[in-house]
């Protein structure tokens, strides 16, 4: 790995910390060039994951892809980092397990919907906007009105 401070790649491993879901790997390093300490996160390699678009086309699953989504609706909120990232391992990880190889786009945006509503009001009707394709204000309206009612759960027993 790289020094993010002086590019040596030389550097030792001080911590490993698995998640909770066991899906990835923290690393807490330290460069033994110039000291400085870093972290990086391992995650698995998901191969042959594809897309079915809106309009039917298909194309490779790109968590980066994702990733700017999702930090873009977020952007200047109080959403830290590690919200983000297991946001996004979530979500990838529930569109795999319900879908085998071939994932709709809507799947994928309605399961970041439901994260992004319990994490950030404003980051949801963001994203929202944009998966939705709003066209005028009333759409918003009727987006933050659905926001103050209650989500329908489990009833409690």
């Amino acid at each position: 790995m790289r020094c993010p401070k002086c590019a040596s790649i030389e550097d030792k491993v001080i911590d490993s910390r698995i998640s909770k879901e066991g899906n990835t790997i923290r690393r807490r390093r330290e460069c033994l060039e110039c000291g400085n300490r870093f972290s990086t996160i391992e995650n698995f390699v998901r191969d042959n994951l594809i897309v079915i678009k809106r309009d039917e086309r298909r194309e490779p699953f790109d968590r980066e892809k994702l990733s700017r989504a999702v930090h873009a609706a977020c952007q200047k909120r109080p959403v830290d980092e590690e919200q983000l990232s297991m946001l996004i391992e979530d979500v990838t990880d529930a569109v795999e397990a319900q879908y085998d190889g071939e994932i709709p786009s809507r799947a994928i945006g309605d399961a970041v919907m439901q994260r992004l509503r319990r994490i950030d009001q404003v980051a949801y009707v963001r994203f929202a906007s944009v998966y939705k394709e709003f066209r005028d204000v009333s759409e918003f309206m009727h987006e933050i009105s659905n926001l103050e009612k209650p989500k329908p759960g489990p009833s409690p027993e």
